[in-house]
């Protein structure tokens, strides 16, 4: 919780206090107005009368500071009621005794400062609040004293290491505020990764330390933005660290995930039924025991990209061949027959990209009914990594993928023997991902496909290129919104 003085504050004011030590200024006869006033507070504020003192007796005795010349006296030096002082005990004392009324009016401007403050950081804690009260993003970072530099970092070597996906759906007023709190909070932390921020809530993904990452974590939970809409289980984790990611990226956008469509739109308000990951396993159970599944009233839909459900996916899903997902609701619409009158199961990684899919399906007004797996494959691996869910989960970052079970459902590109495990594309400017196998790549089969493979050769032997068009035949062949065939 953040204090009602800035540290800085308190630095600066100790140390005008410090000049003036000599001068006692407890006694009453001093500052005789006061006495009335400090009667009048309450408990919270005659705690922080004595500050209030001493910072408006600083104050005044700075008003009456004169600028020496160099060649006349190099020390400080005071001007008031037509005196100059040249010792700081003598200007202290004709201040606390012919000017005792002003600094009891300097008091009361204090207290009344510190009031709106002591006010402000009560308001924190307050459900309705959705704004930090103050804009010091300092003050809201967690106390790392009592750990070390080595204990907050994490490197490839580091067993400790780890990864946190999350996502926080709640109205926020100032995205632009948690952007900087989040860009703080994750330096202090020694954390990288991605944060998108909106007013639609946030989504991160990072990388550090388990000490860091807990911290991360407690700091998320107790903040007065998230703490209603977040809990201990909204956080999915897997073993990682800082490496994980090549640097920290926090921005502000239109959509905590990009669909392509205003929040304003179709809004995270209007979800489908959240199920449990046992619930959700009940539902694949009772799915794929139907005799006929392509004729019963269920469909079980992948809400990834074709290169995630490629090297894992539930058993009998209709995966969408989409690159994007702001493709989504286009796939929808030109697939409307497909979801006519049927019960949809839908699922995603971690559970971010159905809140949103799913809220633009209902509102098709199609389907009979519309779940997702809350928590997403992430929650589901933990309790059933031998469920239905087969090969690897793929996630964002450098480790391209997480093996939950020893299934492997995808192939090489070049071979088609059993492979799973992504690289780049070694094309430069390419971010295509290939599946290439061990024996394959010995033959120096490393490029998305061979119209690739070709432009890396030649531009290899050629002169650089800063950048290419990327036109492969692998991207080529793939329409933009495919026409899936209704059963």
């Amino acid at each position: 919780m953040p204090s009602s003085t800035s540290p800085d504050e308190e630095d600066s004011l100790q140390t005008c206090v410090l000049k003036f030590a000599d001068l006692d200024l407890k006694e009453s006869n001093l500052i005789s107005p006061s006495s009335s006033l400090k009667a009048e507070l309450d408990g919270n504020l005659k705690k922080k009368y004595s500050f209030a003192k001493k910072k408006a007796f600083a104050l005044l005795v700075k008003t009456k500071q004169v600028p020496a010349p160099s060649y006349e006296f190099k020390g400080k030096r005071w001007r008031c009621c037509q005196q100059l002082f040249v010792a700081q005990t003598s200007i202290h004392r004709h201040v606390a005794t012919q000017h005792a009324e002003e600094v009891y009016q300097q008091t009361a401007s204090v207290l009344k400062q510190l009031t709106a403050a002591l006010h402000a950081s009560q308001s924190l804690t307050s459900t309705d609040k959705k704004n930090p009260p103050s804009q010091e993003v300092s003050a809201w970072l967690p106390d790392v004293s009592r750990f070390s530099p080595d204990e907050l970092s994490s490197d490839q070597s580091n067993k400790d290491g780890e990864v946190l996906l999350y996502y926080c759906y709640c109205d926020l007023e100032d995205p632009h505020w948690v952007c900087a709190w989040q860009t703080a909070l994750c330096q202090h932390l020694h954390l990288t990764g991605k944060i998108r921020i909106a007013t639609e809530g946030i989504n991160g993904t990072v990388g550090g330390s388990k000490v860091a990452t807990r911290l991360y974590v407690e700091v998320m939970l107790s903040c007065p933005l998230f703490k209603d809409y977040l809990c201990e289980e909204d956080f999915k984790s897997s073993k990682g660290g800082a490496h994980c990611f090549p640097e920290l990226r926090v921005g502000v956008f239109e959509e905590i995930v990009p669909m392509g469509i205003s929040p304003s739109q179709v809004s995270y308000k209007n979800p489908g039924i959240h199920l449990s990951p046992g619930e959700f396993h009940k539902e694949i159970e009772k799915f794929l025991s139907q005799a006929n599944q392509e004729q019963g009233d269920t469909i079980l839909l992948d809400c990834r990209n074709f290169y995630e459900s490629k090297i894992g996916r539930f058993q009998g899903c209709l995966a969408p061949d989409i690159r994007k997902f702001s493709y989504f609701p286009s796939y929808v619409d030109k697939n409307l027959d497909i979801f006519r009158q049927k019960r949809v199961l839908m699922y995603c990684t971690g559970g971010i990209r159905c809140e949103r899919g799913s809220a633009y399906l209902r509102a098709k007004g199609v389907c009979k009914e519309v779940f997702q797996l809350k928590g997403g494959i992430h929650k589901y691996l933990e309790e059933f990594p031998d469920g239905f869910y087969k090969g690897k989960l793929f996630v964002f970052d450098e480790r391209f993928a997480l093996a939950y079970n020893s299934s492997v459902v995808s192939e090489c590109s070049y071979c088609g023997a059993p492979w799973d495990q992504y690289r780049l594309c070694s094309t430069p400017q390419c971010r295509q991902l290939v599946l290439t196998c061990s024996a394959c790549q010995g033959q120096g089969f490393t490029a998305c496909c061979i119209m690739c493979q070709d432009k890396g050769g030649k531009q290899a032997s050629g002169p650089a290129q800063d950048s290419f068009k990327e036109e492969c035949e692998c991207t080529a062949r793939r329409p933009r919104i495919p026409q899936e065939q209704p059963a």
